[in-house]
C-alpha cells in the first residue's frame, strides 16, 4: 500500500513523495513536468515551421527542379527531427531511498525509455544543495558527495526544480546517510 505523504506544485513541475508502507521503508520522491495541452499544438506547429523553413532552403539550393521531391525531403527531415527531439524530452525524475540498500536515481523520457542509476549507501558521504551560478541563470541543484569519486553526482540529471521541491529529498537523504548533519532548515 502507498501512500502521498507531500505534494507541491508549480506552474512547471508536480513533487509528490509517497512511502511504500508494506514490508518496508522505501521512500520515493517524483518530480514530474506539468506538461499543458497546448504542448502537442506547439510540436504541431514547430513540425510546419520546420518544414517550410527546409523547403525554402532545399529551394534555394536545389532550384525549381522538381517541388515535389524537395518537399518530400523536407518533410522527411522535418518529421526525424522533431521524433528525434520528442525521444528526448522528460516527463520525470525520481529518487528511491531503500535506506539498507541504498539511493537509485530514475529518469523518465516521453517515448517510454528511463534510465537508472544505483548508489550504494556506503559510497555516499553526504547529500549536498549547490547553488549553480550560470551566465543567463541561477539554480539550485541536489548533489551526492561519493566516497571516491572526484566530482559531485548530480541527483536531478534533466530536471532543475525549485528550491522547496529539493529540501525534502534532501533531508530524507541527509537522514539515511546518518552523517550527523543538522537537516532543520528554515
Amino acid at each position: 500500500m502507498r501512500m502521498v505523504e507531500l505534494s507541491i506544485c508549480n506552474r512547471r513541475f508536480t513533487y509528490v513523495h509517497d512511502r511504500e508502507r508494506a514490508g518496508g521503508a522505501i521512500d520515493t520522491h517524483h518530480v514530474f513536468i506539468n506538461r499543458s495541452k497546448a504542448s502537442g499544438c506547439t510540436a504541431c506547429l514547430s513540425f510546419i515551421f520546420l518544414v517550410v523553413l527546409v523547403t525554402g532552403s532545399l529551394y534555394l539550393l536545389f532550384g525549381k527542379d522538381n517541388p515535389a521531391i524537395i518537399f518530400s525531403w523536407s518533410c522527411l527531415l522535418s518529421g526525424s527531427f522533431v521524433i528525434f527531439k520528442s525521444q528526448k524530452s522528460v516527463t520525470k525524475e525520481s529518487v528511491i531511498i531503500m535506506p539498507v540498500f541504498g539511493v537509485q536515481l530514475e529518469t523518465h523520457y516521453s517515448s517510454g525509455r528511463y534510465v537508472s542509476r544505483f548508489i550504494p549507501i556506503h559510497k555516499i558521504l553526504k547529500p549536498v544543495l549547490v547553488e549553480c551560478v550560470t551566465p543567463v541563470t541561477c539554480y539550485w541543484s541536489l548533489s551526492l558527495l561519493l566516497r571516491g569519486e572526484e566530482q559531485l553526482t548530480l541527483v536531478f540529471k534533466e530536471l532543475r526544480p525549485p528550491m522547496k521541491m529539493l529540501v525534502p529529498i534532501w533531508k530524507a537523504l541527509c537522514s539515511i546517510i546518518d552523517s550527523g548533519q543538522d537537516v532543520d532548515i528554515n
